[in-house]
């Protein structure tokens, strides 16, 4: 602690867990992107919200970046510290604080993890919605921070549909309640929505009051293999119009391939160019309906083959095909991409983009998956052997150009729930006008006058 104002930090709170050891630097100055190096000035571990808040007020003093942190499995760079940061991780405030079975709240510390919160509501009988692969690393203010989206928005929406109220540290240091759990408070703006979805640009997150749920009814889970780009979409309005879904998921056999590599187990036999895992409400009309659609689909030549999970392991083996592609990449490194469009423009934008990764990545893997149900496409592209990281991120990057030109056309989004980060700033306008870009500037202004919160990301 020879550095002068970590010196000053330890004498202001002598009990604050603080790291300097490279090691931990590495660990916590980084998230999964791995293209920065990390070199954080410290790793500050605060327990509760009045360190928080000490910590910031400190920052301003000083003049001292912070880069908030919570499971840093994101995919953008936004919890990645390279410039001398402190990084403000809030991994020990993981506690539960209330829960309200009248209101069914659920009031949390932002560090505490997804898969803990699940745990929880399901002890009282409810659930807390919002799911993905992540869940048992990921943090609830690093959900809150990118409006985590997962594999059931089309049944229960985003993160922000899900969040009663928020205790937020602003860039001064000075403590907010938002909204306080209220269902209606038409009193003007509403500053946690603000909030949701900012990267950690405008405050800090420290405690989330959660809404919950009634469990869904028991559901049934089909793979579906599918011979063409097309039949995707017509497969979802087939069981869309039938079924009650709880998700519509897709993959491509590139991406099998890679999750078998992994040790999953292949449940279709033959090759298909592309896969759908859909959950949907299971009861005997549930049943007769979802064979219906597969009948009918198959007599369309939309519907290769099939099959239904007859258990609950069994279920778990056919989902592991898709949630389980993230890691089955991870040893590689991939350049993502997470692009999001309107249901509807969808049949027209997968044509144009297949045609632009086949002429652009001739001869890279490009691994696709994604959230057919709300519009939301992931795009994985694998670094070849003979390739250096700095000529794919390039050539990767060129690509992301082109394809936030034709997302501009269609009137999509360059990020549909991994935030922009670092990854994703320089395409920040294909999404939003410039003059919404000025007013987001002015608003970070407004709750960080120093511009020390998470500094270099979201905007360039």
């Amino acid at each position: 602690m020879t550095d002068a104002p970590l010196a000053a930090l330890s004498a202001r709170l002598p009990k604050l867990r603080l790291l300097t050891d490279a090691a931990d630097l590495e660990h916590y100055g980084r998230d999964w992107t791995r293209r920065w190096t990390p070199a954080p000035l410290a790793i500050a571990l605060p327990a509760e919200v009045e360190e928080v808040q000490a910590i910031v007020r400190w920052a301003n003093e000083h003049g001292v970046a912070v880069v908030p942190s919570g499971g840093r499995t994101g995919l953008s760079g936004g919890a990645v510290a390279a410039n001398g940061e402190l990084v403000l991780s809030l991994e020990r405030m993981n506690r539960v604080l209330a829960f309200d079975g009248v209101d069914r709240t659920l009031a949390v510390q932002a560090g505490m993890t997804l898969h803990a919160v699940h745990e929880v509501a399901k002890e009282h009988g409810l659930i807390y919605p919002v799911d993905f692969a992540a869940r048992g690393s990921c943090s609830i203010g690093g959900n809150i921070a990118t409006n985590a989206g997962g594999i059931r928005v089309i049944r229960y929406g985003n993160t922000r549909e899900w969040i009663a109220g928020l205790t937020v540290v602003a860039g001064n240091g000075e403590l907010l309640q938002l909204n306080r759990g209220l269902i209606k408070n038409s009193s003007g703006y509403d500053l946690r929505q603000l909030m949701i979805g900012s990267e950690g640009t405008l405050g800090i997150v420290v405690e989330a009051t959660l809404r919950l749920t009634d469990a869904p009814p028991p559901s049934q889970v089909m793979l579906l293999a599918l011979p063409n780009m097309d039949a995707l979409m017509e497969v979802f309005s087939l069981f869309r119009a039938r079924l009650s879904l709880q998700a519509f998921e897709f993959f491509t056999d590139v991406a099998l391939r890679y999750v078998l590599a992994h040790g999953a187990q292949r449940a279709i036999e033959g090759d298909h160019p592309f896969y759908v895992v859909t959950e949907f409400d299971a009861d005997e009309r549930s049943q007769d309906a979802a064979l219906a659609a597969f009948e009918m689909g198959m007599d369309r030549g939309w519907i290769s083959d099939g099959v239904i999970a007859q258990s609950e392991a069994q279920a778990a083996a056919l989902w592991r095909l898709r949630e389980g592609i993230t890691e089955s990449l991870a040893p590689h490194k991939p350049y993502k991409n997470d692009i999001s469009l309107r249901i509807s423009a969808l049949p027209v934008f997968l044509h144009e983009i297949q045609a632009l990764l086949a002429s652009e990545y001739p001869h890279f893997d490009v691994v696709w998956f994604g959230h057919i149900g709300d519009g939301n496409l992931h795009i994985n592209v694998l670094r070849p052997d003979d390739l250096s990281d700095d000529d794919f991120i390039s050539q990767c990057e060129h690509v992301t150009k082109l394809l936030a030109g034709t997302l501009q056309r269609h009137g999509g989004s360059i990020s549909a729930e991994h935030g922009i980060g670092l990854v994703k700033r320089a395409y920040l306008g294909s999404t939003r006008s410039a003059a919404e870009i000025a007013l987001m500037r002015g608003v970070k202004q407004v709750f960080d006058p120093n511009g020390l919160l998470n500094p270099g990301k979201l905007f360039v």
